[in-house]
């Protein structure tokens, strides 16, 4: 199969390339089950070694590969070419919105690591170490509570799927909130009240517009625009306590 890519280039060092500009390539013997990634390599490789854009471990998890695939962000890595090109065609390419443009499809991801940093995303307790030594424990039922939005990989793809961050930059924006949740919902942490007090702000989380771009966004389903929804009403209601529906806990994904 023949498969046409349409890159949106950008390199701020070159003169004449330092805006925004679409270039094609075409790639021969092309399978369905191909990743979108590997074929990101093919371009590079045997066609323009300029080419720029972020990859690690090529299994769905570390997130750094992060784009937008025909108007939908995705990882590329997990993406397969029968997912968006079914009988050839073009599969447009371009950097995650709302974030600065370094080159081609790579994004300065310190504004995002930013808002991420805002929320306290860390365990706080300071109560002593149990006598035993060993873990603060923790009933199955109380982890479930929670145990969605600790599968956040901190890819930016629901955050830079939000038009409330394309807004306004300021915006903690959702990943940023889901990280939160994880630790507010947590029974044996002792943030809560500060994290909540953080999320009140005015970028913080009413900021959300329940517009359900972050939800399909998220290569490891997770329930986005529920976990914002939960911290919202933790917010109304000052804690956690009874928030939660123990009838619909989201469901745990794993890929």
């Amino acid at each position: 199969m023949r498969i046409t890519f349409r890159i949106r280039r950008y390199n701020p060092e070159i003169p004449g390339k330092d805006k925004p500009y679409w270039q094609e390539f075409t790639l021969d013997d092309v399978l369905p089950t191909n990743r979108v990634l590997e074929m990101l390599h093919r371009v590079k490789w045997e066609q323009d070694g300029t080419l720029a854009f972020r990859r690690s471990c090529s299994s769905g998890i570390c997130g750094s590969d992060a784009m937008r695939i025909n108007g939908r962000n995705r990882l590329a890595c997990k993406l397969l070419v029968r997912d968006v090109a079914k009988d050839g065609g073009t599969i447009q390419v371009e950097p995650i919105l709302g974030l600065p443009v370094l080159k081609d499809l790579i994004v300065d991801m310190e504004p995002f690591f930013a808002h991420y940093r805002e929320v306290m995303p860390y365990f706080i307790n300071n109560d002593p170490v149990p006598a035993d030594g060993r873990e603060r424990l923790q009933s199955p039922e109380d982890r479930a509570i929670f145990d969605n939005t600790t599968n956040c990989i901190l890819c930016a793809a629901c955050t830079t799927s939000c038009p409330s961050f394309w807004a306004n930059g300021k915006y903690v924006g959702p990943a940023a909130i889901v990280q939160a949740h994880r630790f507010i919902f947590d029974s044996r942490d002792q943030g809560t009240q500060e994290r909540l007090n953080i999320l009140a702000e005015p970028n913080g989380v009413w900021r959300c517009r329940t517009i359900f771009n972050c939800t399909p966004a998220c290569p490891r389903e997770i329930e986005v625009t529920r976990a914002i929804g939960e911290v919202k009403l933790a917010i109304q209601r000052g804690g956690r306590e009874g928030i939660i529906d123990p009838n619909h806990i989201p469901a745990t994904h794993h890929s």
